[in-house]
């Protein structure tokens, strides 16, 4: 049985809503950026505002926690309803940089156009982590507290990968224990339809090197009898994919179960979301779901090359040539696997004999998949209906993220519910990021009936 004061807890929550927009356009304020240490202070400096305000809240236990070379993680607890579960909510208040990028509105400064706000960070992932908040702060003032034990981290350091949340998990065992965990970073397929999401893609990166001479040579004396490592390399990565771009080796065999429970697609999604140009459609599904190759086949992307660009063109027959490959992993592959495959591919009979070298380097990140069962997702569902009319929906991601992989990892026998605020035209990580309001309003809800259904669980749930 639901706690008798969810429903005017949801009414408070919507009440406030423009309360909770502009407590978010607060926070988007500080350019909270991971990666650049010009911006370490303003990750801190976020952390002890969140820090602060949800002391304010009525939480407890709160705190920022550091380790030697590492950004901070705020924690808050509340544990007022003993012998209920605790839920542990998890999100990031790091954000990607913008330097370079051209932005229709300030990209530190919360812009509301429409039914969106435009801001770094709006919903990757202030807004989802928020989401929570808004509906904590309607717990506390309605009904005293949340009808469950709560636990709140947000993050400094998931844009730059994660790097030290297992250190974090080490040090601090006793603040991640938990019996259901909420991780709010992910997409919804549309603004009208939830997402759970359930498999990430894995990602490498693998660089091709051709070489040939041992000085670049005139391509006028020398072209046709000496191997030119630039048209070389070409080919090699060619041998990777099928006419479409897709990759040629290391597709998975995906179960009609998933096919069947997995949200469908739409090609303007795709269009819109992916910003492609007139005249021009999405690749031709060839016998799979546009999901199934979004989230559960691999894919290749050139990501670099030491080829010239036309600023730099010499006439000649170059020493060596290069390509930075980035491999998205399905969630069933290992790295050494299609590190594998790969080297057999381009280093068997290369064109003109050249030497071939494959070396993995750069980004690197486990996938993940998972297959929600039991009590907890049969409350998420009942949560997600009556707030947005519709259960959760199956969804994958395309990307990678490293947080998922070791949450998922290291708490596998826990139920993990990702949600979060994001939809296709989010744009995250790239120019004119945006929420939409909308979502933001049915999240809110949606975790209010969450923990009420939660908290209804019994404990080893």
């Amino acid at each position: 049985m639901l706690h008798p004061a969810t429903d005017a807890v949801a009414s408070l929550a919507d009440a406030r809503f423009e309360q909770a927009i502009t407590r978010l356009s607060e926070y988007l304020a500080i350019p909270a950026i991971s990666c650049d240490p010009d911006h370490f202070d303003d990750v801190r400096r976020l952390a002890a505002r969140v820090r602060d305000d949800l002391a304010a809240l009525g939480m407890n236990g709160c705190r920022v926690l550091e380790l030697d070379g590492a950004l901070p993680i705020v924690v808050a607890e509340w544990h007022g309803r003993p012998g209920a579960p605790t839920v542990l909510i998890y999100g990031h208040l790091d954000l990607q940089p913008v330097k370079g990028e051209r932005w229709d509105t300030p990209p530190h400064v919360a812009t509301r156009v429409g039914d969106r706000l435009y801001a770094r960070g709006a919903a990757d992932d202030m807004g989802g982590w928020m989401s929570h908040v808004a509906a904590l702060q309607a717990w506390f003032d309605e009904a005293g507290g949340p009808p469950c034990n709560v636990k709140l981290i947000i993050e400094g350091e998931e844009e730059i990968g994660s790097p030290n949340l297992t250190r974090f998990m080490d040090t601090y065992p006793e603040v991640f224990e938990a019996d259901v965990m909420v991780l709010t970073d992910c997409e919804n397929p549309s603004v009208d339809v939830p997402g759970l999401t359930v498999s990430l893609r894995g990602l490498m990166e693998v660089e091709i090197t051709c070489a040939a001479l041992t000085a670049d040579g005139h391509s006028g004396l020398w072209g046709n009898m000496v191997p030119d490592v630039s048209t070389a390399l070409a080919k090699l990565i060619a041998r990777l994919v099928d006419d479409n771009g897709r990759p040629t080796f290391g597709l998975i065999d995906v179960s009609e179960d998933w096919r069947a429970s997995a949200a469908a697609i739409d090609p303007e999604v795709i269009r819109d979301g992916a910003h492609i140009m007139d005249g021009l459609r999405s690749l031709p599904e060839a016998g799979r779901s546009a999901a199934e190759w979004l989230w559960r086949q691999p894919a290749i992307t050139v990501v670099a090359t030491t080829y010239p660009t036309l600023d730099r063109k010499k006439n000649a027959l170059r020493q060596a040539a290069s390509a930075l490959l980035s491999v998205r992993l399905a969630p069933e592959h290992t790295q050494q696997g299609m590190l594998d495959e790969i080297t057999a591919l381009v280093t068997k009979d290369p064109p003109g004999g050249v030497q071939v070298t494959v070396t993995p380097k750069g980004w690197s990140g486990e996938g993940w998949l998972y297959t929600p069962r039991g009590a907890a997702f049969e409350a998420a569902d009942r949560a997600y209906q009556r707030a947005w009319g519709s259960p959760l929906r199956r969804v994958g991601v395309g990307g990678s993220i490293p947080f998922v992989a070791i949450f998922g990892q290291r708490y596998a026998n826990l139920p993990l519910i990702l949600n979060g605020v994001m939809d296709p035209r989010t744009t995250a990580h790239g120019p004119n990021e945006s929420l939409h309001l909308g979502v933001f309003r049915k999240a809110i809800a949606a975790n209010v009936y969450l923990l009420a259904e939660l908290a209804a669980l019994p404990r080893e749930a």
